[in-house]
């Protein structure tokens, strides 16, 4: 069984893991090229993420028959550097486009 002082500390670290701007709510400066999509502000990794999906959504870029591919229109493209990702690579493209 943890003591209390194992249990206090446990605590302590998972507060200190979760605080806003660290991880992935750390803020980060996006490219010009992904900017286009998200904006030019500062915003935490998650934000950026977001943000991307909601655009491919009002811009319908999902392949209809296979929801898992985008396909890019202008803007993507130039982030991506293809016409067409899946949504497991697309993270790998956008940290490119990201700066701390």
């Amino acid at each position: 069984m943890a003591t209390a002082k194992q249990e206090e500390g446990a605590k302590k670290a998972a507060t200190k893991q979760t605080k806003e701007g660290t991880g992935i709510h750390a803020p980060v400066q996006p490219s010009k090229e992904l900017g286009a999509v998200v904006g030019d502000d500062r915003l935490p990794r998650s934000e950026v993420i977001s943000k991307v999906w909601a655009y491919i959504k009002s811009n319908d870029l999902q392949n209809p028959e296979n929801k898992r591919e985008i396909v890019a229109d202008e803007n993507l493209k130039k982030v991506f550097g293809k016409d067409r990702v899946t949504m497991f690579e697309m993270n790998k493209y956008i940290a490119a486009h990201l700066k701390a």
